[in-house]
């Protein structure tokens, strides 16, 4: 459940090339409710920039969450939700400043969502707020990411029913378990690294360390102590059924280091090795259970560690599959 901060730089480029874009996008929100006005009941109030990079603050029942948003490139209505892992910082999405995802999606006519926040979450409804850090709210990231966003985005044209998802880590078995519970939402789903079968035994104290290790969240207010009904639901690979017919790309690394792991030193090498063992191993139980079900899935096992360069490369792959679930070339 790797996470780590890069700078800046990509973003602020991304904002100097898009200044004007950005700008107009600002005038039109200014006038959008006049537009609304004239406009028939079911047009959108407002209209997505064609192309860019912008920031929105999007009203939840968590507060206000910050969303970095790259526009379609020719304004389609086409989302591409992109989540992030376990140490998900509270300023930025990592797949913003950890990979190239911003470039590998630049020419398409789809909108890229990065949701920021959410540490520890599992992008899950929890039961309560954790009880061993104080605190305040409640997360209910399944609420924002499958009701409160989607209302957001479709007033700037995005469609609620043709997204798909992908997640990183953490973000991985939530980018599953949220496409088959939201089958209207989502035309494709992708884990990359993903801890996809969370109710093995024993794996539920694994997520504990690593919760309280990030920032002492308290696993048992998420879903309950092991055996809980949140457990099952939360699991992809209990609920694959759910996936039948769904296009899905499910990727892992066996553990094995090479020189994309260079930069981050031996310690952090080391953990990430440990880490994707358990996900090569949760990925192998999906694929047995969906093999089992006859559903068509692609999964690919390569070598890797637990970091983002490795998931920058699944999402290189994946992305031709993303623009033909969506018809978003």
């Amino acid at each position: 459940m790797a996470a780590r901060s890069g700078d800046q730089r990509v973003i602020r480029g991304w904002r100097r090339k898009t200044g004007a874009v950005i700008a107009t996008a600002v005038l039109v929100s200014s006038i959008g409710a006049a537009v609304a006005t004239a406009a028939p009941i079911h047009a959108p109030i407002l209209r997505a920039p064609v192309g860019g990079y912008e920031e929105l603050f999007v009203p939840s029942s968590m507060g206000p969450i910050k969303v970095q948003v790259q526009w379609a490139s020719r304004g389609g209505s086409a989302a591409l939700y992109v989540l992030d892992g376990l140490r998900a910082p509270a300023d930025h999405n990592q797949w913003t400043t950890d990979t190239d995802a911003l470039r590998q999606f630049a020419g398409d006519n789809v909108t890229l969502v990065f949701p920021v926040g959410g540490r520890s979450s599992f992008y899950t409804d929890w039961y309560r707020p954790s009880s061993t850090n104080r605190q305040a709210t409640t997360y209910k990231w399944e609420a924002f990411l499958t009701q409160e966003l989607p209302a957001y985005l479709q007033r700037y044209g995005v469609s609620r029913t043709n997204n798909a998802i992908v997640g990183a880590s953490m973000g991985g078995n939530a980018a599953l378990t949220l496409a088959g519970h939201h089958r209207d939402q989502f035309k494709f789903a992708g884990s990359f690294s993903g801890f996809v079968h969370p109710t093995f035994p024993l794996w539920s104290e694994a997520m504990r360390a690593a919760m309280w290790d990030e920032g002492n969240f308290n696993v048992d207010d998420m879903w309950g102590p092991a055996g809980d009904p949140a457990w099952d639901r939360n699991d992809a690979t209990v609920q694959a059924e759910l996936l039948r017919g769904l296009p899905i790309y499910v990727s892992t690394g066996n553990g094995a280091p090479g020189p994309l792991d260079l930069p981050y030193g031996i310690g952090n090498t080391v953990n990430a090795m440990s880490l994707e063992a358990m996900t090569m191993t949760a990925t192998q139980m999906f694929g047995d259970r969906i093999a089992a079900l006859g559903i068509a899935a692609r999964i690919d096992i390569v070598n890797g560690t637990h970091t983002w360069p490795y998931w920058q490369q699944a999402l290189a792959t994946a992305r031709p599959m993303i623009l033909d679930a969506l018809g978003a070339h």
